[in-house]
């Protein structure tokens, strides 16, 4: 079973959320993972209800594709750059010294301010097996760690009368922190859609449950920092992914390609 992801060595950086760039339409802000976890705890601790989106490639397809899904992700509080390809797409629009922002590091990042602060926290996703190992490893690196909620909902919607009791199952808990790994782009519809209703911050981490449980391998740190991250993945889940990535992927390099021409340009 793969080792548990490791935090970034790089420096924490003070990006205020000041500035933020359209991406074929879709918002992602200049942030860091030092910025983010600051917002979080302040949040959490009153109680406010806010979500936050960390985008990859897919994620921007999937907002091009359908302005429903775009207002959702426009309307987040934090649109963090996820993948590498989006990373390189802000600094060319100016943010030079943005970095990225990735999902299961960003869970780690958040877990441990969440246990040094001793605020609550809660999983939404995955499955049963998968949230016992993230639980146990997260509890190993972060002594104290409060996990206050944990559910593996079923592979279907919800009834309304099912959705009712989560919400007050998660608000009852005095979860601060909502983690949730439903995959894009149905875990950013359901932050969207709970908003006002779950009475915490609610993190969209994608496959974050996963790679720290340890159930998923994640790529090496070299194809991660050449955008290579999407081929290693597509290499072990070709029949989950191969559509995923080779219908998004050259529709990005192409649309963004004329976006960035129309940004240089418009410098001219």
């Amino acid at each position: 079973m793969p080792a548990p992801i490791k935090p970034s060595s790089m420096a924490p950086c003070s990006i205020p959320l000041t500035e933020s760039r359209s991406v074929l339409g879709m918002r992602v802000d200049a942030t860091c993972y030092e910025a983010v976890t600051q917002h979080v705890v302040r949040w959490a601790r009153a109680r406010e209800s806010r979500y936050l989106c960390e985008a990859p490639v897919q994620m921007v397809m999937e907002a091009y594709d359908h302005p429903d899904y775009r207002q959702a992700i426009n309307q987040a509080d934090v649109v963090a750059p996820g993948g590498m390809p989006i990373v390189w797409t802000l600094r060319a629009l100016g943010l030079r010294q943005q970095p990225r922002v990735y999902g299961p590091e960003m869970t780690l990042r958040v877990c441990q301010a969440a246990a040094a602060e001793g605020i609550p926290i809660g999983f939404y996703g995955a499955t049963h097996a998968t949230l016992r190992l993230l639980r146990d490893r997260l509890r190993e690196r972060n002594p104290g760690l409060n996990v206050a909620y944990a559910y593996a909902p079923p592979f279907r919607p919800l009834t309304a009368d099912e959705d009712g009791a989560v919400v007050r199952q998660i608000n009852d808990s005095g979860c601060r922190i909502l983690f949730v790994g439903l995959g894009c782009p149905k875990q950013e519809r359901w932050m969207a859609q709970h908003r006002g209703r779950v009475l915490a911050v609610m993190l969209g981490v994608g496959a974050a449950f996963d790679f720290i449980a340890g159930v998923k391998k994640q790529a090496p740190a070299k194809m991660q920092q050449l955008g290579l991250e999407w081929l290693f993945r597509l290499a072990t889940e070709p029949r989950r992914l191969w559509f995923r990535y080779l219908y998004h992927n050259p529709r990005f390099l192409v649309l963004i390609g004329l976006q960035l021409l129309k940004h240089r340009d418009s410098r001219v």
